[in-house]
C-alpha cells in the first residue's frame, strides 16, 4: 500500500507577496544547511537561512515589478549573482543562466517579441541576439533553458514560445538547430537533462510533454503525460536524475520519477497557485530539499528522498 504524501517539513512566510522565483544555494559556510533565495511579486529577493527560517537579507532592486527568475552560481560572489539578474532589468520578462556557463539569456522588449539576447558575465557584454527567420511566429519566448555538453563545449539554448514550440539554439551560429511543437499553447516551463539528452514541457494545457535531442540535434516527442488539472507554471528535475516536480495552477506540487515519468505524490499544502520549485543540490540524498513558492506569500519546504 502507497504511503501518504509528507506534510512541509517547514514552511517560511514573510514575503508579504506572491513567490515567483526560487533558487537554492550549497555553497554556503555551512554545506549541510543551503541558503534559500527568492523573488516576490513586488519585486524583492528575500535570502533566507534555513537553520532559524528567517530572512536574513532582503534586496530591493526591481523598481516593485515582480521577479521571475533567479538564479546562482558556484563562488565566493554568490550573493552578488541575483544583483546580476536586477541590473539587466530582466524581471518583466525571463531569463536562464547554466549552472557551469556563466552567461545570461534576457528575453526581447515588446517591440522586437521573439528575440533573446545572450550576454556574457560579469561583464554583461552582448554575445549573440537570436533572432526567428522572417515568417516565424513564433510570438514570445516564455522560458529558457541554457546548457552545455561539458565544460569547454559550446553552450546550447532551448527556449520555449508563445505559440507552443520548443527551439533549439546555436549560440555559435545564432541558428535553430531543432524545432519541435509540443504543445497547443503557451511553453511556460520547461527542464533539460543533458545527461539523458531529454527534456519535459509543461504549458496551460492538461498535458506534459518528455522529448529528446537525438546526435543530429534533432527534438522529438517521446511521450505525453495528462494531468488532472490545467496549468504548469514551472518544472524542476532535481539534480540526481531521479526525479522532477511540477508546480501546478491548482496549487499542487508533483512529483514524478524522472526514468518513466512515474508519478509518485501529490504535495497538497498550498491555497493558492504554485509558481516556482527548486531542489537542493545536496550530495546526501536524505538532505536533498523541494522548496515551492506560490501565490498564498508562502514557501513550503519538503523532505523528498526516493530511490525511484
Amino acid at each position: 500500500m502507497a504511503q501518504p504524501p509528507p506534510d512541509p517539513q517547514f514552511v517560511l512566510r514573510g514575503t508579504a507577496a506572491a513567490v515567483h522565483a526560487l533558487r537554492f544555494s550549497c555553497g554556503g559556510e555551512e554545506p549541510d544547511v543551503p541558503i534559500l533565495f527568492s523573488g516576490s511579486e513586488h519585486g524583492f529577493i528575500h535570502v533566507w537561512n534555513l537553520k532559524t527560517h528567517r530572512v536574513e537579507a532582503a534586496l530591493d532592486g526591481h523598481g516593485g515589478k515582480s521577479v521571475c527568475w533567479l538564479e546562482t552560481m558556484d563562488g565566493k560572489d554568490r550573493l552578488l549573482r541575483p544583483f546580476m539578474a536586477q541590473e539587466l532589468r530582466v524581471c518583466e520578462s525571463c531569463a536562464a543562466l547554466g549552472r557551469d556557463v556563466q552567461r545570461v539569456t534576457q528575453r526581447s522588449a515588446a517591440d522586437s517579441r521573439s528575440l533573446v539576447q545572450v550576454l556574457e558575465l560579469p561583464s554583461k557584454t552582448s554575445v549573440c541576439t537570436l533572432k526567428p527567420e522572417v515568417g516565424a511566429k513564433l510570438g514570445m519566448p516564455m522560458c529558457l533553458k541554457l546548457w552545455q555538453v561539458s565544460r569547454g563545449s559550446q553552450p546550447s539554448l532551448l527556449a520555449g514560445y508563445e505559440d507552443g514550440s520548443v527551439l533549439l539554439w546555436n549560440l555559435a551560429t545564432g541558428k535553430v538547430l531543432s524545432q519541435l511543437t509540443c504543445h497547443q499553447e503557451p511553453v511556460m516551463s520547461l527542464d533539460f537533462d543533458s545527461e539523458k539528452a531529454k527534456g519535459i514541457s509543461g504549458s496551460s494545457e492538461k498535458v506534459l510533454s518528455i522529448w529528446s535531442l537525438n546526435e543530429q540535434q534533432n527534438l522529438q516527442v517521446q511521450q505525453t503525460h495528462r494531468l488532472v488539472n490545467t496549468g504548469i507554471s514551472d518544472i524542476s528535475i532535481r539534480p540526481d536524475k531521479k526525479i522532477v516536480a511540477t508546480a501546478g495552477w491548482d496549487h499542487r506540487i508533483r512529483i514524478f520519477g524522472w526514468k518513466r515519468l512515474k508519478p509518485l505524490a501529490v504535495l497538497d499544502y498550498h491555497t493558492a497557485t504554485v509558481h516556482s520549485v527548486s531542489f537542493s543540490d545536496h550530495r546526501n540524498p536524505s538532505e536533498r530539499l523541494l522548496a515551492a513558492g506560490a501565490k498564498d506569500h508562502r514557501i513550503s519546504i519538503w523532505s523528498i528522498y526516493t530511490q525511484t
